[in-house]
């Protein structure tokens, strides 16, 4: 028999997601017939896959030892890697970084280490505030994604706690995301709110935009307002009613004005030629609004960030005197 005891970063969780994460060994379907049959109990009685863990909570496993067998994690990558992170603001609970367009938010089979979710872990790691050895079920992880080409504001949690709570806050649409964006053409209208429907194409990696309800298309709603305009493009400020996958690039897209250097989307081929190696688009502000407070993270709510305008690298183009990137 094992016995695993139940830690701070354990506690709210479901029982079957901690297995899962805690006795990687485990198939699925006998982690679910053990518990059934009461091989897998927890404070010695007999308890549901759906039980809600709390801390100081003792899991009883009659289980054979090979199942606690897992590969060896390296570890050690958390002290090799020299981590670069931009970061905006950082807790005890959270961190808003600086996602820089190249880099990627979680690893691929080409970049395990070289990626921003990695780079946080070094960097809590080598802070002595993450000790994956002390862990069995929780890393620090990332709340929200931006594409590779993209850059801006992205949110790591630094415990459980937080995780769960910025998870639940961004279901619930209780942040605004601001971006800037520069688009081929000028739209007519300075200011307005865009609807439509999107349905995405995962084995494509692109989505497709429908003026009309279709099946399997989900609603979006895109606001902008033009801020400046040069040369036929135009400086946007977006925000993002609902979060789509692509959602800005498509939906502005469709409407006939694709962002520059965005190849996806649109015909980027001149744009490179003008140094637009990514699309021009970046998170450049974020701001809490949460519902309640009465939470671990409420000190952040009616708090905003916004990153600093030299990140933006596509604003020169619309200042004074600017004539484009070479």
């Amino acid at each position: 028999m094992q016995i695993i005891t139940v830690k701070k970063n354990d506690a709210g969780q479901r029982l079957d997601k901690f297995l899962s994460k805690a006795v990687k060994g485990l198939p699925t379907s006998l982690m679910y017939k053990y518990i059934r049959t009461k091989k897998i109990k927890v404070n010695r009685v007999r308890t549901e896959q759906s039980y809600m863990l709390c801390e100081g909570d003792e899991i009883q496993l009659f289980i054979r030892d090979e199942f606690f067998a897992s590969p060896e994690a390296d570890n050690g990558a958390l002290f090799r890697i020299r981590h670069k992170l931009d970061i905006i603001y950082e807790d005890e609970n959270v961190m808003l970084l600086n996602k820089r367009p190249g880099v990627l938010v979680h690893e691929d089979t080409a970049a395990a280490e070289n990626t921003l979710i990695m780079h946080v872990k070094a960097y809590l790691a080598q802070k002595g505030e993450y000790d994956p050895e002390n862990e069995q079920s929780f890393a620090p992880a990332l709340c929200n994604r931006i594409d590779r080409n993209t850059g801006g504001i992205v949110i790591a949690a630094k415990n459980a706690e937080a995780l769960r709570i910025m998870n639940e806050k961004i279901r619930n649409d209780e942040l605004q995301k601001i971006y800037l964006c520069a688009v081929h053409g000028v739209p007519q209208k300075k200011q307005a709110t865009l609807k439509g429907f999107l349905k995405k194409n995962s084995a494509e990696n692109l989505v497709d935009i429908s003026d009309t309800p279709k099946q399997g298309y989900k609603e979006i709603i895109t606001k902008y307002r033009v801020l400046r305009q040069k040369r036929g493009t135009a400086l946007l400020e977006v925000e993002l009613v609902t979060g789509r996958t692509h959602q800005i690039r498509a939906h502005l897209s469709h409407v006939g004005h694709p962002l520059l250097g965005d190849g996806k989307y649109g015909v980027n081929r001149q744009d490179r030629e003008k140094g637009y190696k990514f699309q021009a688009l970046y998170a450049y502000r974020l701001h809490f609004r949460f519902s309640d407070t009465d939470h671990a993270l409420g000190y952040l709510n009616d708090k905003s960030f916004t990153i600093d305008r030299e990140s933006v690298w596509f604003l020169k183009d619309f200042e004074e005197g600017g004539e484009g990137r070479r």
